[in-house]
């Protein structure tokens, strides 16, 4: 096989009658999608010395699957020669199907032997894309594959990644270990996605996805302390431009459909050139990157699509916030304008996909509250401080932590749920990622839809097992009545409903789904086991299920 391929085929957003194909190539090129007797061509655009290409294929069938093929120059460059893959396959979504989705978070990026799953585990991502490329019936083939952040780490890299650091620069000098700049973040991306078994199931599985805070740095956006700290740094400026330039090229394009690709500032660039020559954007999308940084209200990571009679709304829940104590939030004006206006009824389920918890367990939640108040002054400058040194020590920064936000979002919810926001759906489900554990949440209701959270935490990275008991303990032990009373010590309100666990917590590394079935929504978690020592072709195992039954 040719070496023009660097990374992909990626399958990103499908819907009824188009598909839209990423791909990373060696040069600039002409990129040609070929599936049954139809073709579709792009050129590749430039950033910093990469030339990449999305592909839209139009004028589908609905319900189609029809193997493709992809071309450089002219010359097919996949399906690799010899693969032991099934054909990559276009598939359209089929009107009126019930939905079927998976999702997940945190996934290292190491070696698949031995040594790297006795460190980092299985990767379950892995494993379920070798059970289905070998037909294993019982295997889910979903419409959509939802990552729900930390795809890779910036701030946490493998041996692999150091070395790449050590092979242009100095790693003893800052940031060190830590990525510094976009060619860092292409290489890193590349280690992520060219393992053979996930890189056939994302040429496949058309995929979302939003960032969490390793996708640039732990805690990112803890607190404006946080921020003026990296803003002292040498690296930091370098660090935030670079990781959202690159998240904008290798997951955000793919998350839009041709409608609002056609309305990105960015995609308005590279879709008027029409030079002969490869058009670079590493000028404009470093601007727009810092912009989005020093403004986020000036461009939308978020975005939201309906598949079926399901809405999905997929919430940038880091790079938005409002950091002043004074008016702390998770999501600025402008954007919880759109999410008040995507919180609507009339459909059969509404998803929201945010990389944090909104229902963390119940005592976890009020002790970030607690800290909130604490670093807002509630127990004078000296609390204020140690609030603020908590916060960051402890990652006590998910939604509890933003209560203003919190509380606007929460009733939002329940006036779904309640049916003022047109017809009510059968739940209103929160999906998410980030604690690096799994478990399922509901709002103590008796009438309306139900509110639902679930969690599926880590895809391979694992807490240790000591932090495991530690973790549950602070979960679901000791943490619920402390959690309680300190909220209340700080004059912290009650939510503004309970909530309480239906299933978990449980800490495998796991990739999740969801199939709304005719019981109801059904929820499933599967794992990766390696069998007689075949580390190389692990098992896919069922962790846990949970069906979701509706309200009669």
């Amino acid at each position: 096989m040719t070496d023009s391929l660097v990374l992909g085929p990626m399958m990103r957003y499908v819907d009824l009658t188009s598909a839209s194909i990423w791909v990373e190539t060696r040069q600039a090129a002409r990129v040609t999608v070929t599936a049954g007797d139809q073709s579709w061509t792009a050129r590749t655009f430039g950033v910093h010395g990469h030339h990449y290409a999305l592909v839209e294929a139009n004028d589908l069938e609905p319900g189609s699957v029809t193997a493709y093929t992809v071309a450089i120059d002219g010359e097919q460059v996949w399906p690799e020669e010899g693969s032991a893959y099934p054909p990559s396959m276009i598939a359209t979504l089929t009107p009126d199907k019930p939905i079927k989705m998976a999702f997940g978070s945190c996934r290292t990026s190491v070696p698949h032997n031995e040594a790297g799953n006795s460190k980092h585990g299985v990767d379950s991502m892995r494993a379920y894309a070798l059970n289905m490329a070998a037909g294993v019936d019982d295997v889910a083939w979903p419409d959509l594959v939802v990552f729900l952040g930390d795809q890779v780490y910036a701030d946490v890299t493998s041996e692999a990644m150091q070395e790449f650091i050590k092979s242009r620069r100095d790693i003893e000098e800052e940031p060190g270990e830590e990525l510094k700049d976009y060619e860092e973040y292409a290489h890193l991306y590349n280690l992520a996605w060219s393992d053979d078994a996930n890189r056939w199931l994302l040429s496949t599985l058309p995929s979302a996805m939003i960032f969490d805070d390793h996708d640039i740095r732990d805690d990112w956006n803890t607190s404006l302390a946080w921020k003026h700290a990296m803003e002292a740094t040498s690296w930091w400026q370098g660090r935030i431009v670079s990781g959202l330039a690159s998240y904008w090229v290798h997951q955000h394009l793919g998350n839009l459909s041709p409608e609002h690709r056609d309305q990105d500032e960015i995609w308005q660039v590279i879709s008027s050139h029409d030079g002969e020559t490869e058009l670079d954007i590493s000028s404009v999308l470093d601007q727009l990157a810092d912009r989005a940084n020093q403004e986020p209200a000036t461009y939308r990571w978020s975005f939201a699509r309906e598949i079926g009679d399901v809405r999905l709304v997929v919430l940038d829940s880091r790079a938005g916030r409002v950091l002043d104590p004074a008016r702390r939030s998770i999501l600025d004006d402008r954007e919880m304008e759109w999410l008040d206006g995507q919180m609507q009824g009339g459909f059969r389920h509404l998803l929201i996909a945010t990389s944090l918890p909104f229902l963390l367990p119940a005592g976890l939640h009020h002790i970030e509250a607690w800290n909130e108040a604490l670093a807002d002054g509630a127990w004078g400058k000296f609390g204020a401080k140690i609030g603020e040194k908590m916060r960051r020590t402890v990652d006590l920064e998910h939604w509890g932590a933003f209560q203003r936000s919190f509380r606007r979002v929460a009733q939002m919810a329940v006036e779904v749920a309640d049916g003022k926001r047109g017809k009510a759906p059968e739940t209103v489900t929160f999906l998410s990622g980030d604690v690096h554990f799994s478990y399922v949440s509901e709002v103590e209701r008796t009438s309306g839809s139900r509110i639902i959270q679930a969690v599926c935490s880590p895809i391979r990275n694992p807490l240790p097992r000591a932090m495991r008991f530690a973790t549950a303990i602070l979960s679901y032990g000791v943490a619920s009545p402390v959690g309680a009373l300190v909220a209340r010590s700080a004059k912290v309100p009650n939510p503004p409903f309970r909530w309480s666990g239906l299933k978990g917590p449980w800490f495998d590394n796991n990739l999740a789904g969801l199939e709304d079935s005719p019981a109801g929504l059904r929820f499933w978690w599967e794992r990766g086991v390696v069998v007689d020592g075949d580390h190389l072709s692990p098992r896919l195992d069922e962790v846990s299920t949970v069906t979701v039954s509706p309200r009669n």
